[in-house]
């Protein structure tokens, strides 16, 4: 092989001359037989890999995609599961409590269930009766609500004449009749067997996780190779389930006494209704950001229907709300869960949008919750720790 002279360069070597050196010994290697015989090797070896490289991105945008397809197509089998899982996870701490007082777990996690089949009958109860009322006494409200608005609508449609006017040189004549909405019971009846299908899979589901949870866990820590293994997944395991359950009952506490508080100011300011309205409250507050502002929108709706005139007063129980959910979401709710369970709200939109279009108004409702979950896991597992800073505040 040829001896290469080393070229002495320094600091005050002018760029020109450090570039002519780079050339000469480039030169001078190509000359060489051997490193003439491994060039193309090296060439089909890199491009081995670019094109293995391109293949996996392939392989992993296609898997990517048939994961989403199959969460799609098995919605109806998933959404109870994942509700199941995250009750029996917000529920677990009570049965293990129940353990360390030498209480069985089939007797603690039979109470639990009873009690929370019991609550869900009587919110149904509850709730089933004005949820009916108010649909089938909505298109009358508004019928007799739609005369109320002549003296708001009354410019906007002298205006939209005279446009009209402007540009075709005739007035137009514009037909204000609004289309019939006829809702009956039937609507809600029909759809009751699956309702009452998918209660009570979940409510088995969250008996059976509660109950033999712990064992499974157990199993799964027994196939890790050694001790050192098992001790690191039980520490991770315990601690994403502390998390987690710490998790589910702080944002369920909250949410419930947001729906208390609007139930009794909705009944202050003598809305019907207003425990049908604080449930919906409820339920919405577990959609970031879109939640407060449906749910206030559709405060407003109501208000404006069941208002005795058009006045700009009927919108107070919405702005109320508004004001409330205000409080809640920037001071509250922040002070209680810690900046551990904060996350990003381009984070919190991506995964709303994600999981609405997914699994529809069930998905957003559990978005927010498994991407919480999911942050907690990925912080304590090797390797992931990158999706869990992504998606933090």
């Amino acid at each position: 092989m040829n001896q290469i002279d080393p070229l002495p360069l320094s600091s005050a070597t002018p760029p020109e001359a450090s570039a002519e050196a780079l050339l000469a010994i480039d030169a001078e290697l190509s000359q060489d037989p051997t490193l003439r015989r491994m060039s193309p090797g090296l060439r089909a070896t890199r491009g081995m890999r670019r094109h293995l490289r391109a293949l996996r991105i392939v392989m992993n945008a296609l898997l990517l995609l048939a994961l989403l397809y199959t969460i799609t197509i098995t919605r109806a089998l998933l959404i109870p599961l994942v509700l199941a899982a995250f009750i029996g996870l917000a529920l677990n701490p009570i049965v293990a409590a129940g353990s360390r007082v030498r209480l069985p777990r089939w007797l603690t996690a039979s109470v639990l269930v009873i009690s929370l089949m019991v609550g869900i009958g009587t919110g149904a109860n509850l709730l089933a009766q004005p949820a009916v009322g108010w649909f089938q006494g909505a298109p009358s409200a508004i019928r007799h609500f739609v005369p109320k608005l002549k003296g708001l609508t009354r410019p906007l449609e002298a205006a939209n004449r005279a446009t009209q006017t402007l540009v075709s040189g005739h007035p137009v004549r514009t037909s204000s009749a609004p289309p019939p909405v006829s809702f009956t019971a039937w609507d809600v009846v029909s759809t009751a067997p699956k309702v009452l299908a998918a209660v009570l899979s979940v409510v088995l589901l969250v008996f059976f996780f509660l109950l033999y949870g712990d064992s499974m866990l157990r199993r799964l820590v027994e196939i890790t190779p050694s001790f050192a293994y098992k001790r690191h997944a039980v520490t991770i395991v315990r601690s994403i389930q502390s998390e987690i359950s710490r998790y589910l009952l702080t944002a369920l506490s909250i949410n419930a006494g947001l729906g208390a508080i609007t139930a009794g100011m909705l009944w202050l300011y003598e809305v019907p209704d207003a425990l049908l309205w604080g449930a919906v409250a409820m339920f919405a507050n577990f959609i970031p950001y879109v939640g407060a502002i449906s749910t206030t929108a559709l405060l407003a709706v109501v208000c404006m229907l069941y208002a005795n005139d058009a006045s700009f007063d009927v919108f107070l129980p919405a702005l109320t709300f508004a004001g409330i959910t205000a409080i809640e979401g920037n001071l509250i709710t922040p002070f209680i869960q810690g900046h551990s369970m904060r996350l990003s709200p381009i984070a919190i939109l991506l995964w709303l949008l994600i999981w609405g279009w997914l699994w529809g108004i069930p998905g957003a409702l559990l978005a927010v919750p498994m991407l919480t979950c999911t942050k907690l896991i990925t912080e304590r597992v090797r390797g992931w720790e990158w999706f869990a800073h992504i998606v933090q505040r």
